[in-house]
């Protein structure tokens, strides 16, 4: 079993590092080179593992082991300059750190004498010496408490493997200047996918394709031409799910550039923020962070919903990729508890008068994280901001006319922070082959845009991969992504693009009555004459904000609801009437009925033609079986 799981792990691994090199261009067979030894690394390490670790345990050492690897590159450039300031301002821990940073401009520092490499001259000390090395990287380098690597090291003492472990890693050159920030994020993201995987956790949790991030960093970023175009301008990302940092590096990457592809504006300077749930994720994203000079104190560990790090803080934009479907049973106290003690200044607040009429089902909490990244933007009067959020199907349309779901669709569209919905071609998740949208909203809408949702229909836009990686067998190409983005920025009604107005996703629900009767078919009033409703004929209809041309919202009421009774109801049942107490007001996307595409039924001597081919071949086999 250990064997096959084993296998099973690093074929994965093998056929995710050699998806990384196939997205190298050609000319790059340096590059190309080193990727295939990272994955025969990786491969490799896996196999030391083997026997005192089960598979399922790989990533308890692989990852950490990596990430102390990548710093120990890192810090391999600075020994020099790093070990007289340690000598120096050892016992002022706040001096030093600014030193360090303003002699190296590195976030971290290590105070003891090792590097990985010379930790293999004495074997005998390895342990001691490995845990002395773990513990002298500065406060905000907590990333290995996470992993709980000091037991780790005990563990592979004890099983005779930590100097074959160490060795391994001494000898495998991380250096940014050898493995970008980019393919970094790649691996460690694809490590942690397969080892989640290996462990029976939900496959692919942590874990937002890149060219599904790219999209999404593209449209969100369309809408800021300041940003892209002023040199020296300040923006700040957030992401409350932040994982390992995929849509904060590429957001970086889109902007500012990389060594070898410079940004849409390289002189831009960005805050990076973000919160995650997970150690390990968190672990990676925050080191991640470090190596780049970001401030690390903006990677927050815990749960956004119920304990926001960054309260009071808006930004500039806000990117989340939400788990799909999972419950916020944990967080509900404190989420509920926020709705009651804060009423409309809560993040989470829809209008609804009660704090259950402001949040979704328990058992699916991804509009809580829309309604937190909309609170997070920056206001309208300091220049508005722009998020992105990428969701199943479901907040389209769940919950009835005044729940939860629907408020808050409702808050949001009254409000006008829909810019635009994006549908993704299915099968693009490693955990799922569901539709999934993103969602692009703004607090500050252009006035060409003000009171319309842009709707794009962007699943014919992909390419097939040659292997498929979990449920992910497509993919979209920078082409596909350039074309989604077009119909974005053209802001035209296409084959593939609608412009709907805010009241057309508006309806109202009205409860139709019909009046009970007795035994001779006589109606049944009450002592004031008033006919009593039969409940079990009581009936509920949807009649759209924009029913027989109504373009005054909610002020056409009567009238407009009175006209589809009038033309829908009474014809087919003249004794109902509409219980007025009971109209509601709801909200729906219903997304895909935009862009419906009739397809005309077969001819009728076709399928008669199909039928008696089918007869004959049943009559043959029928034949066959009596003779």
């Amino acid at each position: 079993m250990s064997a096959q799981v084993l296998a099973r792990i690093c074929g994965a691994l093998s056929c995710q590092i050699t998806d990384i090199v196939e997205r190298i261009p050609a000319s790059e067979n340096e590059r190309r080179r080193r990727m295939s030894q990272l994955g025969s690394f990786i491969w490799g390490t896996a196999d030391v593992l083997r026997g005192p670790y089960k598979a399922s345990q790989y990533g308890n050492v692989i990852l950490p082991m990596t990430i102390l690897r990548r710093l120990d590159c890192v810090l391999a450039d600075h020994q020099a300059t790093i070990k007289p300031l340690v000598k120096r301002f050892s016992n002022h821990p706040d001096l030093l750190a600014a030193q360090i940073q303003r002699a190296t401009g590195l976030s971290f520092y290590n105070t003891s004498p090792w590097t990985l490499r010379s930790l293999l001259g004495d074997p005998k000390g390895l342990e001691a010496n490995l845990k002395q090395y773990v513990n002298g990287f500065s406060d905000n380098m907590d990333v290995f408490e996470r992993f709980k690597l000091a037991d780790e090291i005990s563990t592979m003492t004890e099983k005779n493997i930590l100097y074959i472990v160490v060795e391994r890693f001494a000898n495998i050159d991380l250096h940014p200047k050898t493995v970008t920030n980019a393919e970094m994020g790649d691996l460690y993201e694809y490590l942690i996918r397969t080892f989640n995987e290996s462990s029976n956790e939900a496959p692919g949790e942590h874990f937002t394709p890149r060219d599904a991030i790219r999209l999404l960093v593209d449209l969100v970023l369309a809408g800021d031409n300041h940003a892209l175009s002023v040199p020296g301008t300040i923006r700040s990302i957030y992401d409350p799910t932040v994982g390992t940092g995929g849509m904060l590096s590429i957001t970086e990457e889109h902007l500012i550039g990389t060594p070898d592809k410079p940004g849409l504006n390289p002189q831009a300077q960005l805050r990076l923020y973000g919160q995650e749930i997970n150690d390990q994720s968190y672990a990676v994203c925050k080191s991640d962070l470090l190596i780049k000079g970001y401030d690390p104190s903006n990677i927050q560990l815990g749960d956004t919903l119920a304990d926001d790090k960054f309260a009071g803080q808006t930004f500039d934009y806000c990117m989340s990729n939400p788990p799909y479907g999972d419950d916020w049973k944990g967080s509900q106290p404190a989420v509920m508890d926020e709705l009651k003690e804060l009423g409309s200044a809560s993040r989470f607040y829809a209008g609804g008068d009660k704090p259950k009429q402001n949040v979704p089902a328990v058992s699916d909490g991804q509009m809580l994280f829309l309604q937190h990244v909309v609170s997070k933007l920056r206001p309208k009067i300091k220049g508005g901001g722009r998020g992105g959020i990428v969701m199943n199907g479901s907040p389209l349309f769940n919950g009835a006319a005044e729940s939860g779901p629907s408020n808050i669709r409702k808050w949001l569209l009254e409000h006008d922070l829909v810019d635009a919905i994006v549908a993704l071609p299915t099968d693009m998740f490693y955990n799922t082959g569901i539709a999934t949208y993103i969602w692009v909203v703004d607090n500050n809408k252009p006035e060409d845009r003000q009171g319309k949702v842009q709707l794009i229909d962007g699943t014919e836009f992909y390419a097939k991969m040659r292997k498929k990686l979990g449920d992910k067998g497509r993919e979209l190409t920078e082409a596909n992504r350039a074309t989604i983005v077009q119909l974005y920025a053209d802001y035209v009604e296409t084959e593939h693009c609608k412009i709907v107005p805010i009241e057309e996703f508006a309806y109202w629900q009205i409860t139709v009555e019909r009046p009970q009767r007795d035994d001779d078919g006589e109606i049944i009033t009450n002592t004031r004459g008033k006919q009593k409703a039969d409940t079990s004929l009581r009936d509920t209809e949807r009649v759209p904000f924009t029913y027989n041309g109504n373009n005054h919202a909610d002020a056409g009421r009567e009238e407009t609801i009175q006209s589809y009774f009038d033309t829908e109801v009474k014809p087919y049942v003249p004794d109902a009437w509409v219980d007025k107490k009971k109209t509601k007001i709801g909200y729906e996307i219903p997304f895909t009925r935009y862009f419906y595409r009739y397809q005309p039924p077969r001819p009728l001597e076709d399928i008669d033609a199909e039928l008696q081919q089918v007869t004959q071949e049943i009559l043959a086999l029928l034949n066959e079986v009596i003779e």
